[in-house]
């Protein structure tokens, strides 16, 4: 189950996905609420979509940012749906109140943004953000493919339900993770300090079956900056688990 990112939807995995199918493992690319024309739901709602959207009892998740947090609500909510997890810079949301409450105060002013602009003068807003600075033009979450797949209903309605403000933290249940044996890897692209601060912290919370990697020479987006070195990364695990 590769989970995609905020702005993003399951097409954003087509060049990974298919190097897993080669490798012959069975993929879904999911896309979540807010996006792909789907409403918006909270990351609880998210969590028992993803887990109806495979037929198989459990899978390897895998995700990137927005979609990472949908996963640890996979796990902590369905764990036997999950096998192993693999989190890209992802976090497990904020936990101090007032961090939170500015969180939710600055998305809403982005949802209210997206709705007055429209998609693609936001995605190209978005986009032009020092985080995605080194993501290729035509890579799978390029801006032509985030503009064709959204809606500004819908993005503005992901923000308000599932963005970081307005999700609760999970940062006191991720030892449940650790206790329930499930390994565990986060990754973040060895140039984004800041998500490499945060990876460090899910590894900790989650206990001995978590640990981390960064993918070389990469920003946030790490998996479609540089696909290959992910795909070989997230291969390594597989085959170590």
């Amino acid at each position: 189950m590769l989970v995609h990112g905020f702005t993003q939807t399951g097409a954003s995995w087509d060049h990974i996905a298919g190097a897993l199918r080669d490798d012959g493992c069975d993929v879904v690319t999911p896309t979540l609420p807010g996006h792909g024309g789907i409403p918006a739901a909270d990351l609880t709602a998210t969590a028992a979509q993803l887990v109806a959207a495979t037929e198989h009892e459990s899978a390897t998740w895998v995700g990137y940012s927005m979609g990472g947090r949908a996963c640890l609500h996979v796990a902590l909510s369905r764990p036997s749906a999950v096998e192993r997890l693999v989190l890209l810079g992802a976090t497990a949301g904020i936990d101090d109140p007032a961090e939170r409450n500015a969180r939710r105060h600055r998305d809403e002013l982005l949802a209210t943004r997206i709705e007055a602009i429209g998609v693609e003068r936001f995605v190209e807003e978005w986009l032009a953000q020092p985080m995605f600075e080194h993501v290729p033009s035509d890579a799978g979450g390029g801006a032509e493919a985030r503009t064709r797949d959204n809606t500004a209903a819908g993005l503005a309605g992901a923000l308000r339900l599932a963005g970081t403000g307005a999700q609760e933290p999970l940062w006191d249940r991720l030892h449940e993770i650790g206790v329930l044996g499930i390994p565990t890897l986060v990754l973040a692209g060895e140039l984004d300090g800041k998500f490499k601060v945060l990876a460090k912290r899910l590894a900790d919370a989650i206990g001995p079956t978590a640990r981390t990697e960064w993918v070389p020479g990469a920003g946030h987006a790490a998996h479609l900056e540089h696909p290959d070195a992910f795909v070989t990364i997230v291969r390594r695990f597989l085959d170590r688990t």
